[in-house]
């Protein structure tokens, strides 16, 4: 097989999705509509709650979404073969993930920009809700925990890349300024932003920077987890427009041309695929492709993360409704745009079977190294850049993507820490708690290994518990169509499947945990089995009363005037399918307000 024909293949597939599927789902299952105002302007506070330019918000949400988690995945998974990986992928992302992202973005707008923790206390039931957040708060865990280690090791061992990846926060700092305070043109600040960063790889690539072997009293790589998670801190304190939406913005532009670059050596040099279709002798002690695969490719098929995302941060951003279908649905696309540009790094960027069999000895081989080695030697053949630099590019690019994520995890982990607390009674400050977020995840990373490896040890369980959280959501998108009369076999095909296969998973995961002695895993794997039937289970109970469920969910809201829309008062009902009139817009040049915390 060429790589050049996978590729076309799966593009195709994954764009289709895009033009024909997204748009039945926008028009006839989720029935977008711009006259009822997002929370970004009911609820608009210049801190969380900003209205924003749906380009700018896509690239927030398709580089939070996007991670390391898509390039990982699929680096494992070809281990079964290409075409599993390539089928999951592609067909994940048109029926699956599209349709799990935008209609978590929807489910928020239409509920105050509530999270889909918070919603489930609504769709469910308290207990549900308590049990979900469980998930959430050790999803979310994993996920800082996890991508802080990924990250650190890359900046190791590819020290060109320590100059491109700090340089990115200057960079963003400035088009935040020059879009919101300076009202400058959005295609001229993007293009200065992408030649700043691009630049800043070329001066990485001639001057590798790395930290002291010992950095008081901390090896390099613990050193700069800590320096992540302070970055990370700081970074989820400030209003979203200063940082958090120009970085991920800028990174996303950057992203989709290496994507671009990726694909155009591909075109070019047109690489032979010498990993096997089918490989039908795995290395020794590699699980059965069922159902592991399914939760070893979590993100790039369908990710409950993303779910959290799109009703963490991008709901409270989107200035229309109609914007949750680029925002949500192309965000999946560029994400699965992403996974099939690993599968296709690390099946074609060998010269032959030996060389990727010397890579994948066994199972979890392969990974971020294959997709920098891979990915490079494409580039290389393909356009003719120096084997370092393409190893820079492909480096920063997997940085740039984890970092990103792990910048948007954070600021959600601390809006979970604050939903806990209210239901525990406790009032707490975004200061304290991004202090419990940030020292949680540390104390993982650090506890159990003072060489940082702790925030490894979690990964094996973050596959099982992302597509639980996956299935969870859906199961709150199908009680929210039933009750409005509409058809949710969209929502319910993809979470039987996934609830099964992850369930499936979880169980097998019991055994080897189990066998391993592994105590701290086999508890965390047990709490989240319970916690995600218990939630399922409350959720069957709800859909079997939701087609009964009077009036439409909003009879509430109609009574409220527009003038009360207006300033976001809290006492009724959320919003949804409702006629709520037109509203005030600020302008997008317009600085955002004051904050009002």
């Amino acid at each position: 097989m060429n790589s050049l024909v996978l590729a076309l293949i799966g593009v195709a597939m994954i764009l289709a999705g895009y033009f024909l599927y997204s748009k039945f789902l926008a028009t006839r299952i989720y029935a977008l509509d711009d006259s009822i105002p997002t929370p970004a302007h009911t609820l608009e506070d210049g801190v969380d709650y900003v209205p924003t330019n749906k380009y700018v918000l896509w690239g927030h949400h398709f580089t939070s979404v996007a991670g390391a988690a898509p390039i990982v995945g699929p680096a494992i998974a070809v281990i079964w073969g290409w075409l599993p990986a390539f089928l999951w992928v592609t067909i994940g992302t048109v029926f699956f993930a599209g349709m799990h992202d935008m209609g978590a973005l929807w489910a928020s707008i239409r509920n105050k920009g509530q999270s889909i923790g918070a919603l489930s206390g609504r769709y469910i039931g308290a207990r549900g809700r308590n049990l979900f957040l469980v998930v959430i708060f050790l999803l979310l865990l994993m996920v800082n925990a996890a991508f802080s280690v990924v990250i650190a090791n890359l900046l190791v061992s590819t020290p060109t890349a320590v100059i491109p990846t700090w340089g990115a926060l200057l960079v963003a700092l400035l088009v935040g300024q020059a879009i919101y305070r300076f009202n400058w043109n959005l295609p001229l600040v993007s293009v200065v932003g992408v030649v700043a960063l691009y630049t800043l790889i070329l001066i990485g690539n001639n001057i590798p920077l790395s930290l002291p072997e010992t950095v008081l009293g901390l090896p390099e790589r613990s050193a700069w987890i800590l320096l992540l998670f302070i970055y990370a801190g700081i970074a989820s304190l400030l209003p979203v427009w200063m940082l958090l939406q120009p970085r991920d913005y800028i990174n996303g532009l950057q992203l989709f041309i290496a994507l671009g670059i990726l694909y155009g050596s591909v075109l070019i040099a047109r690489p032979e695929v010498v990993a096997p279709m089918y490989n039908a002798s795995p290395p020794e002690g590699t699980p059965s492709l069922v159902p592991l695969l399914f939760v070893t490719i979590a993100c790039g098929a369908i990710s409950g993360f993303h779910g959290m995302v799109s009703s963490g941060t991008s709901s409270k951003q989107l200035d229309k409704e109609t914007d949750a279908r680029f925002v949500g649905y192309f965000g999946a696309v560029g994400e699965g745009l992403l996974a099939l540009g690993s599968i296709i790094a690390t099946t074609a960027g060998f010269a032959t079977l030996a060389d990727w069999e010397g890579v994948y000895q066994k199972f979890n081989d392969g990974g971020v190294v294959a997709f920098v080695q891979g990915g490079a030697a494409i580039v290389e053949s393909g356009i003719g850049l120096p084997q370092s630099l393409a190893a820079t590019i492909m480096a920063t690019t997997a940085i740039l993507f984890a970092a990103t994520t792990m910048d948007t995890g954070v600021r959600l982990q601390r809006f979970v820490v604050q939903e806990i607390g209210e239901l525990a009674g406790v009032s707490l400050t975004k200061l304290v708690a991004t202090v419990i977020a940030v020292g949680v995840a540390l104390a993982l990373t650090f506890g159990a290994g003072a060489d940082g490896s702790g925030g490894l040890l979690i990964w094996p369980l973050f596959g099982t518990t992302n597509q639980l959280m996956a299935a969870l959501t859906l199961s709150i998108l199908a009680i929210m169509l039933m009750r409005r009369r509409r058809s949710a076999l969209p929502a319910l095909i993809p979470l039987a499947f996934v609830a099964f296969m992850t369930l499936y998973a979880a169980i097998i995961q019991l055994g080897t945990l189990w066998e391993s002695r592994n105590w701290l895993l086999l508890v965390i794997d047990i709490v989240i089995i319970v916690a995600a039937v218990w939630v399922i289970v409350e959720a069957i109970l709800a859909m079997r009363t939701a087609r009964d469920y009077p009036g439409d969910d909003d009879a509430e809201l109609r009574e409220l005037s527009v003038a009360q829309i207006a300033i976001g008062l809290d006492s009724p009902a959320p919003s949804e399918d409702t006629d709520a009139g037109h509203h005030h817009q600020r302008h997008r040049g317009d600085p955002p307000p004051p904050t009002r915390d």
